[in-house]
């Protein structure tokens, strides 16, 4: 797991550094908010970000690089309203210093496994990744072609509610550029039926199609 840090203040990045690697973290440090939109760009499951830093805010950055990568706010200042703005804004959670490591550890863990659950939707022996694009039946990967698992990934991100047809078409039609009919989507929903070896795939005559789970 990767986390990227964002903290100006040396002594509590190097230490927090090596407490979260010594817990099996990966952690890349930077003090400034122009080095974080570059190492933004790679994939994190987890930020820890100042409010105020050297070349800018937090909450900006957040705003406008940060809010698709779960974020927990670390920083001196504890007035409500600042607590409040971290929150409003969307991120997981807010501590501020001086603060327990441990304390922080258990936050992240639950942060982490907690958005870990959300993108493994598992229907019967099927479970599918949305953050990997992947689908694995009992444990091993299915082997789909790029459409099929954007079809299969369009399916699960509507759990127990009806795709359309017509909805399947156009987004088959966004991502190859080609004509697409109803043919083509029974064509490629019974290739989908036939490589997950599944039931999961429900018809809806006449309308669509639809995956169900369970609550």
């Amino acid at each position: 797991m990767k986390i990227l840090l964002v903290e100006d203040d040396e002594n509590i990045a190097k230490a927090l550094k090596y407490f979260l690697e010594n817990n099996n973290y990966k952690v890349i440090t930077t003090s400034k908010i122009k080095e974080a939109k570059e190492l933004i760009k790679e994939k994190f499951d987890l930020m820890i970000l100042d409010v105020y830093l050297p070349d800018g805010n937090g909450f900006s950055f957040y705003e406008l690089y940060g809010n698709n990568i779960p974020t927990i706010f670390l920083t001196a200042k504890d007035e409500e309203e600042s607590v409040v703005k971290g929150l409003v804004l969307g991120a997981e959670d807010y501590i501020t210093k001086p603060f327990s490591s441990k304390e922080l550890l258990v936050r992240i863990n639950k942060i982490i496994n907690r958005n870990k659950k959300e993108n493994l939707i598992k229907v019967k022996d099927v479970t599918f990744d949305s953050d990997k694009m992947e689908v694995y039946k009992n444990g091993e990967v299915i082997k789909l072609s790029a459409l099929e698992i954007k079809i299969l990934a369009l399916l699960f991100s509507k759990i127990n509610k009806v795709v359309t047809r017509s909805v399947i078409i156009d987004n088959i039609w966004s991502w190859t550029g080609n004509d697409v009919n109803d043919n083509t989507v029974t064509v490629y929903l019974k290739r989908l039926r036939e490589k997950l070896d599944s039931d999961i795939i429900k018809t809806i005559k006449g309308i669509g199609y639809r995956i169900d789970k369970d609550e």
